[in-house]
């Protein structure tokens, strides 16, 4: 390998790679203020905090790491111009042109890890999150009940108050279970309790020795009271449950067989993310040019504008696809294919969008 591409490389890597620390720092904060909200809600175990905090994160990364790779080659080509190695290189017969061997050897590796994490780490991390959650809920130390505080159910639904808990949480003590739905309110409390889970899933406390008072939300006075020694009190099954079919959690490959405009549109939405990774980060390259006295951000600003709108359409494209307001075979290509061709031609023609200016003989 030359020692030219060598340092060009160097520099563009390590550009990249501090700018995607910055925002994977960023968007971690993001992700774990979403999984306390929802742990908050009942939706996650407490348990299980840090192993959703990391599954999460496989699922941004293909929308990170683009914008990462774009920015990184912005910065690090632009520190070029500014000091004036790029015109040192041109003044050898080095050009602009010659940028592409380093530039394919950070885009290469980079695009091939975004398609991995798009069709299948962030397939596999979503559907691995949700087995473990519904696994979870089968414990009842996982499940985020404690002795001495209230627990949401999921969906917002009513509260769980254990006084007491055994050591490996399979009996409780001291047991207050409130729960609400559109009209009616449901209070019971026990001296005891066990939490048992069905083979369908469906999650019961077993509750002894205490007392049930059923009424009206709002206004009336049809209230009942009763006493019971043993009472089966069924919970509300935790939010987001998926299904077996469910698109976001099916495999890339079954998705290929998947006739469904919802299995189209998560197919589409997962081969995006490669390409619009290869399509910017071919037009950093000429974007991160900058002539003497030129505002240093301001192209960065440009191009971060533009991924931002790109993103965003094709969001949306899945919208209209899985809705059926586009069709299938059409896709996300009426996005991808002009930023691809758009691209490449800003990479040949190098930035210069005009024509080129004749010298007068």
């Amino acid at each position: 390998m030359p020692k030219l591409d060598t340092y060009l490389f160097r520099e563009f890597a390590q550009a990249t790679f501090a700018v995607l620390v910055v925002l994977m720092v960023v968007s971690l904060g993001g992700v774990f203020a979403d999984v306390l909200g929802d742990i908050a809600r009942g939706r996650v175990p407490a348990g299980m905090m840090l192993s959703q905090l990391g599954l999460q994160v496989l699922n941004y990364l293909p929308l990170i790491l683009p914008l990462g790779l774009m920015i990184g080659l912005l910065l690090s080509v632009g520190r070029l111009y500014r000091d004036s190695e790029m015109p040192v290189l041109t003044a050898t017969g080095v050009g602009p042109g010659r940028l592409l061997r380093p530039v394919m050897m950070l885009m290469v590796p980079v695009v091939a890890f975004v398609a991995l994490c798009s069709l299948w780490l962030g397939p596999w991390a979503r559907d691995y999150s949700q087995r473990m959650i519904e696994q979870g809920n089968r414990s009842l130390l996982l499940a985020g009940l404690e002795a001495g505080r209230f627990v949401e159910l999921p969906g917002g639904r009513g509260v769980v108050y254990v006084g007491g808990m055994s050591n490996d949480g399979s009996h409780m003590a001291r047991v207050f279970v409130y729960q609400q739905d559109e009209e009616r309110m449901d209070v019971t409390t026990s001296a005891t309790g066990e939490l048992k889970v069905e083979d369908s899933g469906n999650r019961f406390l077993e509750l002894g020795d205490g007392f049930r008072v059923e009424g009206p939300l709002r206004e009336g006075l049809d209230f009942r009271m009763m006493r019971f020694a043993s009472n089966e009190l069924q919970l509300p099954d935790a939010e987001g449950r998926s299904e077996d079919d469910d698109p976001e959690t099916s495999s890339t490959l079954a998705l290929l067989g998947d006739a469904r405009p919802e299995a189209r549109a998560e197919l589409h939405f997962r081969i995006a993310p490669p390409l619009l990774a290869l399509a910017f980060g071919l037009m950093a390259v000429p974007l991160g040019r900058s002539p003497p006295r030129q505002s240093r951000y301001g192209r960065t600003m440009l191009a971060f504008l533009g991924y931002f709108v790109s993103v965003n359409l094709m969001l949306l494209g899945q919208d209209w696809i899985a809705d059926g307001k586009l069709s299938p075979g059409f896709g996300l290509w009426w996005l991808l294919l002009p930023l691809l061709a758009f691209g490449i031609w800003s990479y040949a023609r190098d930035g210069r969008l005009g024509r080129r200016p004749r010298i007068a003989r």
